[in-house]
């Protein structure tokens, strides 16, 4: 399978460092963006240690062994992170939230923790991929919360789940058929908490990958740009 990709990333228009992180590695039909936890110490160190450590990922044949290697190298970063928020003796925590996506022979695998998220685009329809790990998304799940209500909730930016927090990450993963002429995106929530899927699909099937990313970076921007904003884009060929 071949590949048209393209990546951006921006510090937005209120941070001082970008704390986001990106894996380009389109000759493995693997990428990743990790997003560093906003207020916390080192953000921008423990997402460049995630993506640091799925580029080291072994050669494996076939898209399964390629996740479990990738959880296995995450599970790594993650006691590492603890293990370096605990040499100061304080209660500092260094995370990141991470989703990855692998894809080969028709078929593609999507790996998270947090609120990063990866969607498919086909035709004129939009499909997210990855299911918030957030505080919102397990009130709408349990019904007691209207999807429409999470964007603007309080605790809309409130995670339950980041590589660098417990003990124990939990990576979650998803899978199914990539075809030519599928898009996918990856992107931190600098993107998706400014931009709804309705002019998500709106870009991305109305111009070529790279203009599609440059104006999606340009919409954060002219809306206040309050977080980093990275975007991966892949077409399939």
């Amino acid at each position: 399978m071949a590949f048209e990709c393209v990546s951006r990333t921006h510090v937005g228009l209120r941070r001082k460092v970008n704390e986001d992180s990106m894996l380009v590695r389109t000759d493995r039909g693997l990428w990743a963006v990790a997003d560093g936890m906003g207020g916390h110490d080192a953000g921008d160190v423990a997402s460049a240690k995630v993506t640091e450590a799925l580029l080291r990922l072994p050669i494996v044949y076939g898209l399964d062994e390629l996740v479990e290697s990738a959880i296995v190298a995450l599970k790594g970063v993650n006691h590492e992170l603890i293990t370096l928020a605990a040499s100061d003796h304080s209660s500092r925590t260094i995370g990141s939230t991470v989703v990855g996506l692998a894809i080969a022979d028709g078929q593609f695998r999507c790996f998270w923790a947090g609120d990063s998220r990866a969607y498919r685009v086909r035709g004129e329809q939009i499909a997210q991929l990855t299911r918030d790990h957030s505080l919102v998304q397990d009130l709408v799940d349990a019904g007691m919360l209207e999807p429409e209500e999470a964007e603007n909730h309080p605790n809309a930016s409130v995670i339950t789940r980041a590589v660098g927090v417990v003990e124990e990450i939990r990576i979650e993963t998803s899978s199914g058929e990539a075809r030519s002429g599928d898009l996918f995106l990856l992107a931190s929530d600098g993107l998706t908490r400014m931009v709804d899927d309705r002019e998500l699909v709106a870009e991305l099937t109305s111009s070529p990958p790279a203009e599609a990313a440059e104006r999606l970076i340009d919409t954060v921007l002219s809306r206040g740009a309050p977080d980093n904003v990275s975007i991966i884009i892949a077409r399939l060929t």
